[in-house]
């Protein structure tokens, strides 16, 4: 089967989860009404995601001859992503600080990989454990995202941005531990670029994730002010 992007295989995939992820919302905002029900859909999808992206990383330590440990640990913006989110939602509060950072780098980074799964080629087939097992957890991923936001668990506001700087400074810091001591030729794209041929590295991806994400929040506030100033009105 084609295992290009967009081949038979990809579309396949895309035309099962997508129809399935929309649904799955659709019928958990519907009918969970009650805080405890929300909780238990949340955690339930974090739990899946923990499990998925537990489940691609063992994928890569046991993809070689030998056993590679060290890549049990994410060396990637999606993979972190994947595995704090998790657990963030698992053992955290509503609203907590980890969301104010992994959201976005959540949703941008699942939407483009769902769609744009470069890695699909590595393996024989896309059952293959290091591909399905990547697709899934960007898919959970996605689906947890827009969750977490329909159920009112995410309060973007720009007096946390902090939390951003932190977020992608601790990614940053442990991609150059991995490289540093675990010998890694690149972690979290420091060194090489995340599309081939481009700039893109974590040096040129930082300032244009901080200037876009500052677009973010201040469209975030423009539409909070006039809901206030609309329900204003209607008082």
């Amino acid at each position: 089967m084609d295992l290009n992007v967009f081949g038979a295989a990809h579309i396949i995939y895309l035309l099962i989860t997508l129809p399935l992820s929309a649904a799955g919302l659709y019928f958990a905002k519907k009918y969970a009404k009650t805080e405890k029900s929300q909780t238990i859909i949340l955690k339930s999808i974090a739990a899946m995601l923990f499990v998925w992206i537990v489940i691609n990383r063992l994928s890569q330590v046991f993809r070689y001859s030998d056993v590679r440990w060290n890549q049990i640990i994410p060396d990637s913006f999606c993979g972190m992503t994947s595995l704090v989110l998790s657990l963030a939602v698992l053992l955290g509060k509503k609203d907590n600080a980890v969301y104010q950072f992994v959201w976005s780098i959540g949703l941008v980074g699942a939407t483009i990989t769902i769609f744009y799964p470069t890695f699909l080629g590595q393996g024989p087939s896309i059952f293959y454990l290091p591909t399905i097992s990547g697709l899934i957890h960007h898919s959970i991923t996605l689906v947890m995202i827009v969750a977490l936001f329909l159920f009112g668990q995410i309060h973007v506001t720009y007096k946390r941005w902090y939390c951003t700087f932190f977020g992608f400074t601790s990614y940053l810091t442990l991609g150059a531990f991995e490289m540093a001591v675990f010998g890694f030729t690149d972690s979290f794209h420091i060194v090489e670029p995340m599309l081939d041929g481009t700039p893109l590295t974590a040096w040129v991806i930082a300032p244009i994730y901080a200037c876009g994400y500052a677009a973010v929040l201040f469209v975030f506030e423009l539409v909070r002010k006039k809901m206030r100033r609309e329900v204003k009105c209607e008082a």
